[in-house]
């Protein structure tokens, strides 16, 4: 065999680059009029597109729940249908607009490009930032005030709905985090039984976990006058817990020498630090301990935290005894009930000026 390296001739590549056609002007490249009726065209749908969305927040307004739109097989909600209609009619027309503004409008010139290294040189990253701002000259935003205003006004709409749906999402709290459904005169019952307490039920040392007589009350048909979520909304605030001690190892607070009963207190159930529910009493030292987190509540102290993350004492419960010798509250609790937040001197304020 020869050693000589036999030359190779390049093989030329198999099909001929064809090159770029010639370039094919758009009808609006070289016709003003044309130009400025397809901008009139993109500006009507932007400008249809934002009187959809006010008539989505209209119909959302002025049309009932209950109202149909009865077609031959079936029934549709009129409410649904005119909110489906006109939210996706105003999307749709706002997306077409965009594309026909790309495509009839914008810089219309063919491009190449090189493939290059994926790290980004600084050179590249000031050509990019020049590709942008030439796109944005050919755009034309500047200087097509009748497209940009319309496309910012359907866009500036896009936010009605959202205001719309997210304020459908329910009813605003209000104050209601402030209170409980303890009222004047309500009895406290056993929150296993139901029953009602009297003060002889309940021995010294003892602790029983109560709960206000409106979650087991029915009306006339024998329905539970609370029932589903409700009861359970309302159960997370006004559980509460009795306690009996001798009373002279009680140290009542001043205004507060009424609010037991032959020393009897009760006090809300749910932890003042991150409201977890407690009941592990300790007898000889009167005090209450949460589980989770180890606060401390002195009972005979008006709930004083003694050790542990808690902020703030356990809310108190006033109690009084009816003409047949039950256990009820004179009030709801005076404090707010559940785990501190950043707004609960501000609601405790508003609160106590209610209470005045």
């Amino acid at each position: 065999m020869s050693s000589d390296i036999e030359q190779r001739t390049p093989v030329s590549d198999p099909i001929a680059d064809p090159g770029l056609p010639a370039h094919q002007y758009r009808p609006q490249d070289v016709d003003p009029a044309q130009e400025k009726r397809t901008e009139r065209q993109i500006a009507g749908m932007f400008g249809v597109a934002t009187l959809l969305l006010i008539g989505f927040c209209v119909a959302y307004f002025t049309i009932g729940k209950d109202q149909l739109i009865v077609i031959p097989g079936t029934n549709w909600s009129a409410l649904n249908f005119t909110l489906g209609i006109t939210l996706a009619g105003a999307l749709l027309l706002i997306g077409v607009g965009i594309i026909q503004w790309a495509k009839k409008l914008m810089g219309d010139h063919e491009m190449i490009e090189m493939r290059h290294p994926a790290a980004s040189s600084v050179e590249d990253r000031t050509a990019t930032m020049a590709a942008v701002n030439d796109g944005i000259e050919e755009s034309g935003i500047g200087r097509r005030p009748l497209i940009r205003n319309s496309l910012l006004g359907a866009l500036g709409a896009m936010g009605l709905p959202a205001i719309v749906m997210l304020r459908d999402m329910g009813p605003l709290p209000g104050d209601t985090l402030a209170h409980t459904v303890w009222e004047p005169g309500m009895r406290v019952v056993n929150d296993v039984s139901g029953q009602p307490l009297r003060p002889a039920d309940i021995e010294v040392g003892q602790l029983v976990n109560g709960q206000p007589a409106i979650f087991y009350e029915t009306d006339d048909e024998g329905h539970a006058v609370m029932h589903g979520h409700d009861v359970l909304n309302a159960k997370a605030k006004a559980a509460v817990i009795l306690v009996r001690m001798r009373p002279e190892d009680i140290t009542p607070a001043e205004g507060r020498e009424n609010w037991g009963i032959d020393g009897i207190l009760c006090y809300s159930k749910i932890c003042t630090h991150v409201g977890c529910p407690i009941s592990l009493w300790e007898q000889q030292t009167h005090h209450l301990l949460c589980p989770c987190h180890q606060s401390t509540f002195d009972l005979a102290d008006n709930g004083k935290v003694v050790f542990g993350p808690a902020y703030r004492p356990l809310p108190q419960l006033p109690l009084a005894v009816d003409d047949e010798g039950y256990l009820i509250a004179v009030s709801d609790f005076p404090e707010i009930v559940g785990p501190s937040y950043s707004f609960l001197d501000r609601d405790q304020k508003r609160l106590d000026e209610e209470n005045a």
